[in-house]
């Protein structure tokens, strides 16, 4: 016996049961990026600061005041961005905006004019805190640089060429950039963007379209269109603790100048090392935490704290401040051999004035 034939029903095809909405007429969508800038612009513009600064010769620092016999001269004039990130008066910028500064003014944007002091800057993350004492102050919020999408809106606002409170529009075009500051470390987790910053946008703003500064902006390639940097707003976030705390940041240091160098390659599949070159103590201080551990100038470190080393870059991100008086590994190629050394890292001396 044959079994029933079922009769077939139609059901339709997907598009008829979940129909697809209409695309939403370009004007819409232009509509909607606009009010997204414009509301970011409201909300932060009004955090945004226009910092003015007149260098000082060597000895002379903001802050610090001028001596009766001597008293302070004026010196060249730079202009710079800011932003409020609390509502006692602390402004974030870039640490080459204030670095050297014998005076600090700041314009905001209500126009009211203050003097600033120098809380601290780090030159190694291109940060620095200033505070002006002023009422009624609005802070930006900030946001999380760890939710940050590639393609995510970016809003930029500051102060290029003293045209003040400019804003200017983006995306996110990567993340986790390395760039490296005026003191010759190297910066990690930098946001690359292409909201036009130019001469003036230092230390200002980039704004999320929630309204959140992810970032503080910081340079741009000439004469590259479109290619230009943030510190994530995370980093500015510990720095900006440091500073306020103890004025500076902590590192820990080992006392070595070093210069990366190749390594042999019979060395390197002898010692089944991890990396193909190092970084060679070309000088090693006295009395420093590597002079005390026992390598010798000529050494060339291959690894630290359990972590390959490849170039002085790699050093650099290992020697944080956690580093400072504990007890790591150092594995060191010398000639031919391969040595082990405990060494107990210092704090990094404070720079020169």
């Amino acid at each position: 016996m044959r079994p029933k034939a079922r009769a077939l029903t139609h059901v339709g095809s997907a598009r008829d049961q979940f129909p697809v909405p209409e695309p939403m007429p370009d004007g819409a969508i232009l509509d909607a990026y606009s009010q997204a800038v414009i509301h970011a612009a409201e909300v932060v513009s009004p955090s945004v600061v226009y910092i003015e600064v007149t260098h000082a010769p060597a000895g002379q620092r903001a802050g610090g005041g001028a001596s009766p016999s001597r008293p302070l001269r004026p010196g060249p004039h730079s202009t710079g961005s800011g932003f409020v990130f609390t509502p006692d008066g602390y402004v974030l910028t870039n640490s080459h905006v204030v670095h050297g500064a014998g005076r600090i003014d700041v314009a905001l944007s209500d126009g009211r004019r203050t003097r600033a002091e120098l809380v601290g800057d780090d030159p190694d993350t291109d940060l620095a805190v200033i505070r002006i004492g002023a009422n009624d102050l609005v802070a930006a919020h900030l946001g999380d640089s760890h939710t940050i999408r590639v393609g995510q809106v970016a809003i930029a606002i500051g102060n290029p060429y003293g045209f003040q409170y400019s804003v200017t529009a983006g995306v996110v075009s990567a993340l986790g950039r390395s760039l490296r500051s005026q003191s010759g470390r190297l910066i990690d987790n930098v946001l690359q963007t292409d909201a036009a910053l130019n001469p003036g946008n230092s230390g200002g703003p980039l704004v999320s379209s929630r309204a959140e500064v992810i970032g503080v902006n910081t340079a741009s390639i000439l004469p590259a269109q479109g290619i230009c940097f943030a510190i994530a707003i995370n980093t500015a976030k510990f720095v900006a603790a440091q500073l306020i705390r103890d004025g500076r940041v902590e590192r820990a240091w080992l006392g070595i100048a070093g210069q990366n160098v190749e390594l042999h390659r019979r060395v390197v599949r002898f010692h089944d090392l991890k990396t193909q070159s190092g970084v060679m103590a070309a000088s090693i201080e006295i009395d420093s935490p590597a002079d005390r551990a026992g390598l010798k100038r000529g050494d060339v470190i291959v690894r630290f704290g359990g972590q390959p080393v490849a170039g002085s870059d790699d050093l650099q991100r290992l020697l944080t401040g956690d580093q400072v008086g504990k007890k790591s590994e150092i594995v060191v190629i010398r000639g031919t051999e391969k040595l082990e050394y405990e060494i107990v890292a210092g704090s990094r001396p404070a720079p020169r004035s």
